[in-house]
């Protein structure tokens, strides 16, 4: 496995009760895996601890055979090639889209540089567009910077918070399908979170339903979303 998270667990400081609880995933390589679940059930905070933006109370995190975190040791966040798209997707609004997709590539030369955003200008159907600024875009538009800037630097895994939840509805459908695409073309393991069911079905490989931090269930959107009592269930969240 691609990925090996093994009875993860995890409390905020000033919390009553643990917000993840024995949590296990493993992850194929090129895989794309949704987790859904209610506001709440601690589907983002997986997110910031396989990202080591938050340190673990027990358990394992093993990202492509290198131990992450466990009791004796922790990766920073900057050692562990993980990309993140943010929900509000987090541009620099004084760079140009050049200037936001290079930002994470300081250890390549110029020429490096400008080769690999041409690449991912690109393989996110924005090239021409390198020298607008983050307002001069649409939401979509602005989603699929932050989607080549998080590729750029050419992560062993890219993680995805609420990705179309500022997104309009008219526009979903189009950008969820690209979503898959792009990520399905370039082969990059993928986890990202969302409460939409539709979302989860139309990108997901496998779907992983959390409830109180803990898996409820896992398996292929079809299996786990396709049927109306599941569907109903789910809704009711």
């Amino acid at each position: 496995m691609f990925i090996e998270i093994k009875e993860l667990s995890f409390q905020y400081k000033n919390a009553k009760k643990p917000t993840i609880q024995n949590f296990d995933l493993s992850v194929k390589q090129g895989e794309i895996i949704s987790i859904l679940g209610s506001s709440g059930c601690g589907k983002s905070t997986i997110l910031r601890l396989i990202s080591g933006l938050e340190v673990p109370r027990s358990g394992s995190i093993v990202i492509d055979g290198k131990k992450m975190a466990d009791d004796r040791q922790f990766v920073k966040p900057e050692h562990r090639g993980v990309g993140m798209v943010f929900q509000d997707y987090a541009l620099f609004p004084h760079m140009t889209v050049a200037g936001n997709i290079k930002y994470g590539l300081a250890k390549m030369s110029r020429r490096e540089k400008n080769e690999r955003l041409n690449e991912v200008l690109d393989l996110v159907g924005l090239a021409g567009f390198e020298k607008r600024y983050p307002y001069e875009l649409s939401g979509g538009q602005q989603q699929r910077v932050a989607l080549a800037r998080a590729l750029a630097p050419k992560p062993a895994l890219i993680m995805f918070d609420e990705p179309f939840s500022n997104l309009d509805k008219s526009i979903q459908v189009k950008i969820r399908d690209e979503l898959r695409l792009i990520l399905k073309q370039t082969g990059v393991t993928s986890i990202f979170v969302t409460h939409d069911e539709e979302d989860a079905k139309a990108l997901a490989d496998r779907v992983v339903v959390m409830e109180d931090g803990k898996v409820l269930k896992a398996g292929r959107p079809e299996d786990i979303i396709g049927n109306p009592a599941e569907h109903l269930n789910l809704v009711a969240w």
